[in-house]
């Protein structure tokens, strides 16, 4: 057992999906999972163990930002043996032809976070997906008639920004959306020498000023979480 995470051993599947939102995981769980239970509850950040046709697979919240996330991240691999992450969660596009809805494969994450600062002195340290998960998700994609986005995104350590413009320097470089955990999910993934890859939805969009409302943030990611879950 770990500090926040009340699974027993052997609770866990090899396979863990990583939403933000605690109640998407129990979205999520009850949607796909069949004989689901919940192996989690400590802080309200739920966990849950089922199969997915046939296979097990987990789905454990992990809140908002790089902070909470490697908290998850780091107990999951290294206190119940974890080998394969990937994180389900929203983001907002930043640009004009990715829309409400788009589903974005992240290849590597930028990051205003100071989070690899103290390990990378006077250096800047580029996280990336795993290759094989990466592959694996486009082709699914692809194969299935299912429309992907994928290239580099950004995992802010801020919300609300005091500049509404500031997105704009990111998207002139190619950045496709903002998010808050896949640059720590992808480092502390490499560090640990496991797989990790980040399935971000378009919830809103910093060019158009639309946004999903906070239910539909939370159920109706559908076509992300079947690409997840072919991953399994």
């Amino acid at each position: 057992m770990s500090l926040h995470i009340e699974a027993k051993k052997g609770e866990i599947a090899d396979t863990v999906l990583l939403p933000g939102d605690p109640l998407r995981a129990k979205w999520i769980a009850e949607t796909f999972l069949k004989d689901a239970h919940c192996y989690n509850n400590v802080r309200g950040m739920l966990g849950y163990t089922g199969l997915y046709r046939g296979k097990r697979v987990s789905v454990q919240g992990s809140g908002m930002g790089i902070p909470s996330a490697l908290i998850y991240c780091h107990e999951l691999i290294n206190n119940y043996g974890v080998k394969n992450l990937i994180r389900v969660g929203s983001a907002g596009s930043y640009q004009e032809h990715i829309k409400l809805k788009d589903i974005v494969v992240a290849m590597a994450a930028s990051t205003t976070s100071g989070i690899n600062n103290t390990r990378f002195v006077n250096s800047d340290y580029s996280p990336t997906a795993s290759f094989d998960l990466f592959i694996k998700a486009v082709q699914y994609a692809h194969e299935n008639g299912i429309p992907i986005h994928a290239g580099n995104v950004l995992s802010s350590d801020e919300f609300y920004e005091d500049d509404p413009e500031a997105y704009k320097l990111w998207a002139a470089y190619g950045v496709l959306c903002v998010e808050m955990e896949a640059a720590g999910l992808y480092t502390v993934a490499a560090k640990h020498k496991v797989k990790a890859l980040a399935l971000v939805t378009i919830s809103d969009s910093l060019v158009t000023g639309e946004q999903l409302t906070a239910e539909e943030r939370e159920t109706s990611f559908g076509k992300m979480m079947e690409i997840a879950l072919s991953l399994a």
